[in-house]
C-alpha cells in the first residue's frame, strides 16, 4: 500500500483522533482512509444527480400534468 505524509489542520487531527480513541477505528490511517472513501462515494453521488438533473433538462417539456408524470415513472 503507497504510504503519504499529510498534515492535518487541528480540528480535522482532533476529529480523527477522537475517533480512534473511542474504538470506532484503531488507527488514524483507517479513519483518514474512511473518510476520504465517504468523500468519493458523495463525490460520486453527486455525478450521478448532476448527470440525470443534465438528462431531464435535454428531455424537454411536457404538457402531461404531474400525477401522469407519476404514474409513467412508477411503470418504469
Amino acid at each position: 500500500m503507497p504510504r503519504q505524509t499529510i498534515s492535518l489542520s487541528e480540528p480535522n487531527y482532533r476529529w480523527v483522533q477522537e475517533r480512534v480513541e473511542s474504538g470506532e477505528f484503531a488507527t488514524q490511517t483507517e479513519a483518514v482512509n474512511d473518510a476520504l472513501r465517504r468523500a468519493r462515494e458523495l463525490e460520486n453521488g453527486v455525478e450521478s444527480i448532476r448527470q440525470a438533473l443534465i438528462e431531464g433538462e435535454k428531455s424537454g417539456v411536457t404538457d402531461q400534468r404531474l400525477d401522469q408524470i407519476w404514474d409513467e415513472a412508477r411503470d418504469r
